[in-house]
């Protein structure tokens, strides 16, 4: 069901869908397993889709970390809404990452500890892009990361503008393979 949710999604709106089927459990894993969840308070995820990462991430969370999920996508939003309804301390919202501070706002969330993004960077208009790592890098702790993932290296010089400390690793058991990117506030 979710494969066939998420490649009708991608025909109908491929700048707003990044593959053509979901994350597999192989990348899931390696997008958090930076993640120090003993001591994160605050995680966002960008553009979860079928919640493949957001999984991984409640299972391994503290009970009081708060995670909030922004999700463009209509179809996908509602698909999470019925999925996590009654998880505690998870937000979910139907929007763009580029309105990060109205959203953390809304939810008295004071910073982001970490950040874990299935955007489509390569689809996304370049002014849309920009507008989402700039207000990340704002909201994020001192000492926080960006996690994204990508399947060339083409953006990395473009993301590096805003993180300048980036850590690369490829999961090649994602179809297509991806890289990981863990980039560090400072």
């Amino acid at each position: 069901m979710k494969k066939r949710m998420f490649l009708l999604e991608y025909i109908t709106k491929p700048r707003t869908v990044g593959a053509v089927i979901p994350s597999s459990n192989y990348l899931a894993k390696k997008m958090i397993e930076n993640i120090d969840f003993d001591k994160a308070n605050y995680i966002v995820e960008y553009g979860p889709g079928t919640g493949v990462f957001t999984e991984k991430i409640i299972k391994k969370r503290k009970k009081d970390t708060a995670i909030l999920l922004i999700e463009y996508n209509y179809e996908f939003y509602t698909e999470l809404i019925k999925k996590y309804k009654n998880i505690s301390n998870l937000y979910i919202v139907n929007g763009s990452a580029e309105n990060i501070e109205k959203y953390l706002k809304k939810y008295n969330i004071p910073y982001i500890d970490y950040v874990v993004s299935g955007l489509p960077f390569a689809s996304l208009p370049k002014n849309m892009s920009s507008n989402i790592l700039k207000n990340t890098k704002k909201f994020l702790k001192e000492d926080g990361t960006f996690i994204t993932f990508q399947y060339t290296l083409l953006l990395k010089d473009y993301i590096n503008k805003y993180f300048y400390n980036i850590n690369i690793d490829k999961e090649y058991r994602n179809i297509p393979p991806a890289y990981i990117l863990n980039c560090r506030k400072n």
